[in-house]
């Protein structure tokens, strides 16, 4: 557990921001948060910020109908919570879904390209921690517990 000052994030969480809005590395958040997930009682904030790097993943890969399925899913999730939880500007990001959504169904292009969007954090503590974290060489974090 990351602690620093009153508030206190997962390691998992921590690296779950980094690998999306420093590494776009939308696969191994999949890895970090679904682990976190499941470990905490399948909360809904963590599947829906989850299904968001999902649909990521699908877009960058040409799978635009999982791309779409996964953003829904990540609305449906997120639409529940405040604008600002766990450090982070949600509002910010369901408006990124569904901009993502309106650019994968407009039907101008079939092939849209690939627009990705960050998790914004809002938390001074959570963007210090992700800060020192991304300053680890990637494959080192993601082979650190090994």
């Amino acid at each position: 557990m990351a602690v620093h000052g009153e508030r206190s994030y997962d390691e998992r969480f921590v690296h779950f921001v980094v690998l999306f809005n420093v590494d776009l590395d939308y696969f191994e958040c999949h890895e970090v948060m679904e682990e976190l997930w499941l470990e905490e009682g399948r909360n809904l904030l963590y599947q829906g910020l989850l299904q968001a790097a999902v649909g990521l993943h699908h877009w960058r890969n040409d799978n635009f109908s999982g791309a779409v399925k996964l953003f829904n899913q990540a609305l449906q999730k997120l639409v529940h919570y405040p604008d600002a939880k766990m450090g982070l500007d949600l509002r910010q990001l369901r408006i990124d879904v569904a901009r993502s959504l309106t650019l994968l169904g407009s039907g101008a292009d079939p092939r849209p390209a690939f627009v990705p969007f960050e998790v914004v954090v809002e938390d001074d503590q959570l963007r210090l921690l992700a800060k020192a974290l991304a300053e680890i060489p990637l494959e080192l974090r993601l082979h650190e517990g090994d």
